[in-house]
This record gives structure tokens, C-alpha cells and sequence, in this order.
């Protein structure tokens, strides 16, 4: 997953957790144990093991 991850990075994401918990925001950085989200200018650690699925949330063009 680490690996995967990091290809997400400065993307805008929703990562779903095995526990049923979904964060969104910009993925900033995907270390060994964590990634680190920013949303409204607030930085938040997820533990990777946790983490189920990466989704890149897709802005429409008009």
C-alpha cells in the first residue's frame, strides 16, 4: 500500500479506513506508517495499515 500511496501525493483524495472512517483532503506526504492529509490548512496523520482504499476525487471540466 505504501507504494500505492505515494502515488496520490498532492492529489486531492478520499481514503476509506477498514473501520469504516473516510478523511478527505490533499494527500502531503506517505511515510513507512503514516500519510499525512491537509484540509483547510489542517494537517492530519493516518496510519497506512488502517487504510482500504485511495480514491482520487475527479474535479468535473466545463
Amino acid at each position: 500500500m505504501f507504494e500505492l500511496a505515494k502515488r496520490f501525493i498532492e492529489k486531492e483524495c478520499i481514503i476509506f479506513a477498514f473501520d469504516g472512517n473516510q478523511y478527505n483532503g490533499v494527500i502531503k506526504e506517505v511515510t513507512d506508517g503514516a500519510i499525512l492529509i491537509e484540509k483547510r490548512g489542517a494537517t492530519e496523520a493516518i496510519n497506512l495499515n488502517f487504510v482500504v482504499k485511495i480514491k482520487e476525487i475527479v474535479k468535473c471540466k466545463k
